[in-house]
């Protein structure tokens, strides 16, 4: 009689690593390794073949980069999504599209299982687990990692024992996670939030450049397509933004972060590319969203993305403002331009063929179209409540 086959999402870490043969010897069951990449920019050769060397039966890569930057991240830049006004969703945006391909996997492979290697105080299982039972509610999920009771110094030496390849020593305490849309970096030292973070556990927001330059974002629909005039692909356009600003030593984000499960965590994220593109994107809006529907979108942005956050990405509530989200970005079409210094990104210029910016209505100057004699009887209007409200209430005269 066969096995059974559990999908594990792999990471070539050392938890998954442990993970691969953890499973078949306490489950008795096949792993199928399923790596996806959303931008890491490793070598996933190498990550293939650990995972065959840690014991699976099959070891599959799947490139979904550019599915993760059209499906994933534009609809987080639609929602200017900052969770907490801060963290622009760098680890939370790529679980529902690893969790997508984990369920497709099952499906192919025969399993009735998947596995995951997340710890049993972290938000990703949450996110993982919620979008897996959205997804396909009849699958079992396994946590080997908040179940075994090992520590990070016990799988490396489980690792050891059993001569699976891992980079893990127990000095690098750190625990990082990378895609397209930024890096977060936790653990360590780092644990106590008064302790300065390290200058070497940057690394997309080393400063190299030190002489002022710009550069401009276009838009069409929402949707960043070209770079100082230049078309591109949106994988090739982040990664491009982001090398740019980060050289300006622009995009660190140290905070403490509340989450899911109810704790408070000191977190260190580098995402140039996202605090860039969100702030052209959200000035854009500025001159192109008509004032209810913009200040409608700023309620309802911080909705999204805390229901992203909490691993609601399959979800009608999630589904219903990505709707009100599209229709937002019919019209935010055009240009902004980004100053770049030394530790600060700023616009400084934003256009658009579609803006309801009218020079006519706005000036001062003697082309001054609006109708002054009409703010009179507006005022009186606007204010007549409030002064009825005084007059008969309060008895002011």
């Amino acid at each position: 009689m066969s096995k059974g086959r559990v999908v594990l999402a792999y990471s070539g870490g050392l938890d998954t690593s442990v993970s691969v043969k953890w499973i078949s010897e306490v489950h008795d069951l096949e792993v199928i390794a399923l790596a996806v990449d959303v931008g890491q920019g490793e070598d996933f050769d190498v990550i293939r073949n650990r995972a065959l060397a840690a014991g699976a039966v099959e070891a599959e890569v799947v490139d979904a980069k550019d599915e993760f930057a059209r499906d994933f991240i534009i609809p987080a830049l639609f929602a200017n999504a900052m969770y907490e006004n801060k963290y622009p969703l760098v680890s939370a945006l790529s679980r529902p599209v690893i969790t997508k391909h984990l369920v497709e996997a099952s499906k192919r492979y025969g399993a009735k299982t998947v596995a995951h290697g997340c710890t049993g105080k972290g938000n990703d299982q949450v996110r993982f687990e919620v979008s897996i039972r959205a997804l396909r509610p009849d699958l079992e999920i396994l946590a080997p990692v908040r179940t075994w009771g090992l520590s990070r110094e016990d799988s490396i030496e489980y690792a050891a024992r059993h001569n699976i390849p891992i980079m893990a020593t127990k000095e690098k305490v750190y625990s990082i996670d990378q895609n397209l849309w930024g890096r977060a970096i936790e653990a360590g030292e780092m644990e106590d939030p008064w302790f300065k973070p390290p200058v070497g556990i940057y690394q997309t927001t080393v400063q190299t450049a030190t002489e002022p330059s710009s550069l401009v974002i276009s838009f069409e629909s929402g949707i960043p397509t070209a770079l100082n005039g230049r078309t591109m692909g949106l994988v090739e356009l982040i990664s491009d933004i982001s090398q740019m600003v980060g050289a300006y030593g622009f995009g660190r984000i140290d905070m403490v972060e509340n989450r899911r499960v109810g704790i408070k965590s000191r977190e260190v994220y580098e995402a140039p590319g996202a605090l860039a593109l969100i702030m052209a994107h959200s000035d854009l809006e500025d001159l192109t969203l008509e004032r209810d529907l913009s200040h409608e979108k700023l309620r309802l942005g911080p909705r999204w993305t805390e229901l992203v956050y909490d691993g609601l990405w399959y979800s009608p509530l999630k589904q219903a403002i990505d709707s009100f989200m599209v229709y937002t970005q019919k019209y935010v079409t055009g240009d902004v331009r980004l100053s770049l210094e030394p530790g600060r990104v700023m616009v400084e210029g934003r256009r658009s063929p579609v803006g309801l910016y009218d020079y006519e209505l706005a000036t001062y100057d003697p082309a001054d179209a609006f109708r002054h004699q009409d703010a009179e009887g507006f005022v009186r209007l606007w204010g007549l409540g409030v002064q009825t409200w005084s007059r008969k209430q309060l008895g002011t005269d």
